[in-house]
């Protein structure tokens, strides 16, 4: 414990009304810049189950699969909102696994950091093999195994490099995902609207094919279940905040950039792509390579598989850093074993780096020997996590909220808009989502 509590001196950790803060310090620790913050959250937002994973939504919803992703952009758009209020006012490590412990009681904590650290720990795992999956498409005769050992390998040594290393990958990897989906929305606009070089189809597939909900209203609901896990992973910004050189300007223009793109690149890029595509077509499968081929862009499918292997890396890059920080933030009130608190000179904590990348080996290896048992349940359950998580930090909100208000309103610089009101609108949709999931039989073991 006095060890623990020497680390969190020099981290530069000060309590103020039982409420860790920390403080940006001119160490190697701090060194996640503007840039990379921003880019970060909205790396974490378009994953790889945007490009490849919507094509179940579509196939289940029709055209109105845009109103699943749209409904559940609007819950995490409510809960990126809660969480940048409170990380601009305690930037800490852990994040919401803290603010939850803070708020809601050690075991609330416990529960909230350990779930957090499980979903990404399988994410690396899933990531790995479809990165190698994507890979093989160039280099077939390379088995998959090798390849998912060579990205774990290869990401897990850039996290231990520095936390610059994580920054700059996610800068890159993120900045190219971006790019991609605003030229896929202008290509496509044009397209729709009869402006391209060959004649489009306008808006006649939203409607020309069963209707805008084909299969009824209750696909369109399930939808929003599944689309749920695709947008997890633009919280790891307030995890980051720890390590940025400006915590809470860093996080309060990073979690306004997520919530002013995040309905325009998911819900912008799905009415596009149904639009283009009809959606009960059987290329609908692969549905950005083939709205480009539609498009008659050339080497549809090279550009695509390339845009898609650098989401994968960059999901696979972001699940090594956020869940070795996740596991560094528990050794801090006892949630994990000491001994994963040790950080190297250039201010990593090697230990829960390496822990992670761990498991993250042992479940790939379980997807090769047991993928019809272990392997699957791991792969149905992380997205249920990810709604336990989030569902937490509504709740961790309502109350730290309250308590900032009376001890200290000044550091509420971002504020939750119309609260107490749409906090209580996004504990609903999630409750909603866990009740509808025990009425949907491919969501029953999950849950």
């Amino acid at each position: 414990m006095i060890v623990m509590q020497a680390r969190a001196a020099q981290m530069g950790v000060a309590l103020i009304h039982d409420v860790p803060v920390l403080e940006a310090q001119p160490d190697l620790r701090h060194t996640l810049k503007q840039r990379h913050m921003t880019m970060i959250a909205l790396g974490g937002v378009i994953g790889a189950g945007l490009f490849v994973g919507s094509r179940v939504v579509i196939q289940s919803a029709g055209p109105a699969a845009s109103i699943s992703f749209l409904l559940t952009g609007l819950l995490v758009i409510l809960v990126m909102r809660m969480l940048g209020e409170l990380a601009t006012a305690m930037p800490t490590i852990g994040s919401f696994y803290e603010y939850a412990r803070i708020a809601l009681g050690d075991m609330a904590g416990f529960l909230t950091g350990w779930m957090y650290w499980y979903f990404w720990v399988i994410v690396v795992a899933l990531e790995a093999i479809a990165g190698a999956d994507l890979i093989r498409f160039w280099l077939p005769e390379v088995p998959q195994w090798l390849l998912a050992l060579t990205l774990m390998l290869a990401l897990t040594v850039s996290n231990l490099f520095s936390v610059r290393s994580y920054g700059e990958f996610e800068f890159w990897f993120a900045s190219i995902k971006v790019a991609a989906i605003v030229v896929f929305l202008v290509l496509g606009g044009l397209f729709v609207a009869g402006m391209w070089f060959t004649p489009g189809p306008g808006l006649a597939n939203l409607t020309g094919h069963g209707g805008f909900a084909p299969n009824g209203i209750l696909p369109v609901l399930t939808g929003a279940v599944a689309a749920t896990g695709f947008y997890f992973g633009a919280e790891i910004v307030t995890i980051a905040a720890a390590e940025a050189d400006e915590p809470a300007r860093a996080v309060a223009k990073a979690t306004n950039s997520v919530i002013s793109r995040v309905l325009l690149f998911y819900v912008g890029s799905i009415v596009l792509v149904v639009a283009i595509i009809p959606w009960n077509s059987a290329t609908i499968v692969t549905p950005y390579v083939s709205a480009l081929s539609a498009m008659k862009i050339p080497a549809a499918a090279q550009i695509m598989n390339a845009i898609i292997l650098t989401a994968v890396l960059s999901a696979l890059n972001s699940g090594l850093y956020a869940s070795s920080r996740m596991l560094f933030a528990l050794t801090r009130n006892g949630h994990a074993p000491a001994l994963l608190a040790r950080v190297s000179g250039n201010g990593v904590p090697v230990a829960a780096t390496l822990a992670g990348s761990g498991f993250g080996f042992v479940a790939v290896f379980m997807s090769y020997v047991s993928p019809d048992t272990v392997f699957a349940f791991l792969v149905n359950s992380y997205g249920t996590v990810a709604l336990f998580v989030y569902l937490l930090v509504a709740f961790s909100q309502l109350r730290l909220r309250r308590r900032l208000e009376a001890e200290n309103p000044e550091r509420l610089v971002v504020r939750m808009w119309l609260f107490p009101w749409l906090t209580y609108v996004a504990i609903a949709g999630m409750l909603a989502i866990l009740a509808a999931m025990a009425f949907i039989p491919d969501q029953q073991l999950p849950l």
